[in-house]
């Protein structure tokens, strides 16, 4: 799959800015763009120029120039993607980047695929797979607890965390192999005390892990928050306050909201995802039945819901609380009195009497956001994120974790019937297949290396 034909992309975005990086990579990249390359310094050449340095010249066709430029060489295998890369940094004029991509394109290069400037760096052994893949969710962080998580997982967080465990699987699966070639013989390479330590340490590393994924996923796509309660509560108006925006229609007419609306917003580095739902009544409107069944769907899959009240009945928002808490016994619930503004301090003491754990506010006069943005923060639990854990936020990963974790399991079982040795040895294999295919030291299938880099950008 490795090819040595030199690719060419726009490594910044397309558009017009100060300056464009044009990136080329490939055995022919330095001696291309030097046929075309002239120094402030006379009869400089590139190719004898030392790797990681930068020159100020001239891109020149048929004698005319076509921009001053700066060029910078990386030369295999010291360079992103281990071949010969050499950088192009010109105006950022849409013009002067099409004309130096075409010059080069008429030379002999060609224009590189999604993320094919990584699968060469993967291909050529600079990273690993979920290194390489962790470079796209570092490009796409939108906050800073996606970015933490990204770039722990580009330093190899989830490699270092299974290389050693699947080192001694190897030395043992060796040893059992072994056992196999003098199975006539009967006997024993692999101690059998030792190899079920290691299968309960692999099981409680993967185990760790596949439960790592809900939170990553969610703090790299945003956790989602439902924000539920009756009509004319002021749902739509805490929202549009969230997101500092009028994003949802305010309206006294109750029934305004008759779809869920949502945007993220980012609180304290983690995104947040907040839906507004329709409010919960009953009703004989066909669509707006259908938009308050939607609102009990948006609950059921958000890790958080907030239940919003005007507070004017305690009896009436107990019951509210307990029939949502009945609903969604594992779900985190905040419970908000809005329109604290226009409470008597005499309903605001009676709710506090007979309720724990409010939290009051005016989202019409910002009053207390403050106060739910702190309380939504401490429900995020980022003790991982600060102690540097692996955190699995890639569901592919995720996938061949559990795989693994259900053939070492049926390792671990096997050993304990004390079935042959040539069966869990199946197992054993199928394991190290799986957690293989997170790195890639297992062959990948070449569909799914174009499925992955195929989401990347192009020049990346």
């Amino acid at each position: 799959m490795i090819q040595n034909d030199t690719i060419i992309a726009l490594a910044t975005p397309s558009g017009i800015g100060a300056i464009a990086v044009i990136r080329l990579s490939g055995e022919n990249a330095i001696h291309l763009v030097d046929a075309h390359f002239q120094s402030i310094k006379k009869d400089k050449t590139l190719a004898k120029q030392p790797t990681h340095t930068i020159h100020l010249g001239h891109i020149v066709e048929n004698n005319t120039i076509l921009d001053e430029v700066l060029v910078s060489i990386f030369k295999n295998p010291r360079s992103y993607t281990g071949e010969d890369v050499v950088e192009i940094s010109c105006h950022g004029s849409q013009f002067i980047q099409q004309e130096i991509i075409q010059l080069f394109l008429q030379k002999g290069c060609r224009m590189a695929d999604n993320g094919e400037f990584t699968m060469r760096a993967f291909l050529n052994g600079k990273m690993d797979l979920s290194q390489a893949e962790a470079v796209a969710d570092v490009i796409a962080s939108n906050s800073a607890a996606s970015h933490q998580m990204a770039i722990q997982q580009m330093r190899g967080g989830i490699t270092n965390e299974l290389k050693e465990l699947r080192i001694q699987l190897l030395d043992f699966a060796a040893l059992i192999e072994l056992e196999l070639d003098f199975s006539g013989e009967d006997v024993e390479f692999a101690d059998r005390t030792k190899f079920k330590e290691l299968v309960a340490q692999i099981s409680i590393v993967l185990k760790r892990l596949i439960d790592s994924f809900a939170f990553g996923n969610a703090m790299k796509n945003g956790i989602p928050v439902a924000i539920i309660g009756e009509p004319n509560v002021g749902k739509s108006t805490l929202l549009n306050t969230l997101l500092n925006e009028e994003k949802a229609i305010v309206s006294s007419i109750a029934g305004t909201t008759r779809d869920a609306i949502e945007d993220e917003v980012i609180i304290n580095g983690v995104a947040f995802r907040f839906i507004d739902t329709a409010g919960i009544r009953d009703t004989k409107d066909v669509v707006e039945s259908i938009g308050i069944q939607k609102t009990y769907e948006k609950a059921s899959k958000a890790q958080l819901i907030l239940l919003l009240s005007d507070g004017k009945n305690v009896a009436n928002l107990q019951f509210k609380i307990q029939n949502i808490r009945s609903k969604y016994p594992e779900k985190r619930i905040l419970i908000i009195i809005n329109k604290v503004d226009v409470l008597s301090s005499e309903e605001i003491s009676n709710l506090k009497n007979n309720i724990s754990n409010l939290i009051f506010l005016s989202a019409k006069e910002k009053q207390g956001i403050d106060i739910l943005q702190k309380e939504l923060s401490a429900l995020v639990n980022t003790g991982a994120l600060s102690n540097n854990e692996t955190i699995v936020t890639n569901s592919r990963h995720f996938e061949a974790l559990n795989n693994a974790l259900t053939a070492i399991l049926s390792v671990k079982n096997g050993i304990e019937l004390g079935i042959t040795t040539d069966l869990f040895s199946i197992d054993i294999r199928e394991c190290l297949r799986h957690l293989g295919n997170i790195t890639g030291e297992y062959d990948v299938d070449k569909d799914i290396l174009g499925h992955i880099f195929g989401n990347f950008c192009i020049g990346k």
